[in-house]
């Protein structure tokens, strides 16, 4: 599925229209906001995952030595 530029237009005056061109920043900025959060945790995750891996792997070299 392809957007031209006819199709985008429509679409930011409708949001636009919905939201009122005062809003839009405040929308863009905590969608930001929110995006930055979710990386952070996902980040965190991974994180916590390695270190998890890590431990395991230091706990089986430890019994079988």
């Amino acid at each position: 599925m392809h957007f031209g530029g006819q199709e985008i237009w429509i679409v930011l005056g409708i949001v636009v229209l919905l939201f009122g061109a005062k809003k839009i920043p405040e929308l863009g900025k905590s969608l930001g906001q929110g995006l930055k959060e979710f990386k952070k945790s996902t980040k965190a995750v991974i994180e916590d995952e390695d270190e998890d891996d890590a431990k395991a792997k230091e706990a089986e070299k430890d019994t079988a030595a």
